[in-house]
């Protein structure tokens, strides 16, 4: 199933339009809307099935994956200061393991998961 973002909605009217990379935009109607959903946020993550319509695709079957009202919300954990202290440990850490990359070798099961969640822990950090 797709993924896009809502670019509008309309709660009053009951529809609105999604994106959908790389294709036209699909209308959503407030009929296909998760249980529970009773609209729709600009900047919330859906996942979509949709069909061929006029004048524009038609969604048939939504699962709201992140509302952009929660992202809006969330509260740094760290101080810009920390950030960068973080960053540049991470740095230091990429560095580490760049020249066996350079040499076709991946890190260790172990130590590649950690790096991985490190990764995700300061990319999360930077999109809060």
């Amino acid at each position: 199933m797709p993924v896009g973002k809502v670019k509008w909605y309309d709660p009053e009217r009951g529809f609105g339009f999604v994106s959908h990379p790389g294709h036209e935009d699909v209308f959503v109607a407030q009929q296909v809307l998760p249980q529970g959903v009773k609209e729709l946020h600009a900047g919330d993550r859906i996942e979509f099935d949709f069909a061929e319509g006029r004048p524009s695709p038609k969604a048939l079957r939504v699962v709201l994956l992140e509302s952009a009202r929660s992202r809006r919300n969330k509260k740094r954990q760290h101080t810009p200061e920390e950030l960068n202290s973080m960053i540049a440990d991470v740095m230091t850490l990429l560095e580490g393991i760049q020249p066996d990359l350079q040499r076709g070798h991946y890190p260790e099961g172990k130590e590649g998961h950690q790096i991985a969640g490190i990764l995700r822990a300061v990319a999360r950090e930077l999109d809060s």
